[in-house]
């Protein structure tokens, strides 16, 4: 006879707290969609990341200089999370929140909340990290200046 293990659930005590939007040092709404809904009447989880990469994208275009059919350097994803607190049903606006918790030399993490009109807490919060590479070789660079000097206006210290 064989047993299952369950994985032990995170207590209150060691759970992370649901992030608040003064934590978050940029603002940019993202109109839902009709199709973002799916059969159970939210939106679907999936299309979170769609979101946060929305957010973070549309930042580096308005202030970190990226100009995406032109950059030579670009960010490649190779990391992304979310945590899911209450959900969005269109036709909501979602008010993504974005911050940068670590810069480094050819790489950024950010934090993304996703939140509602008014509200303080994120409906869900992820993360989402950018390795810049050279469009041609796929080879880490380092980050732009201009983009650099952008993401260190929304660094916040841990």
């Amino acid at each position: 006879m064989t047993s299952r293990s369950t994985p032990p659930k995170p207590s209150d005590s060691t759970r992370k707290p649901i992030p608040a939007r003064d934590g978050y040092r940029h603002f940019a709404t993202i109109p839902s969609r009709w199709a973002d809904n799916d059969v159970y009447g939210h939106i679907n989880n999936a299309v979170y990341y769609f979101y946060f990469d929305t957010a973070v994208n549309r930042y580096l275009i308005d202030h970190g200089g990226l100009v995406i059919a032109e950059s030579q350097t670009v960010g490649v994803v190779i990391e992304t999370g979310c945590r899911y607190h209450k959900s969005f049903t269109y036709p909501e606006d979602i008010e993504a929140g974005i911050r940068v918790v670590h810069l480094g030399s050819s790489s950024v993490r950010y934090e993304v909340g996703l939140f509602a009109d008014g509200e303080t807490a994120a409906r869900a919060d992820g993360h989402f990290v950018h390795v810049y590479v050279d469009r041609a070789t796929m080879r880490p660079v380092p980050i732009p200046a201009t983009t650099r000097a952008a993401l260190e206006r929304i660094l916040v210290q841990p």
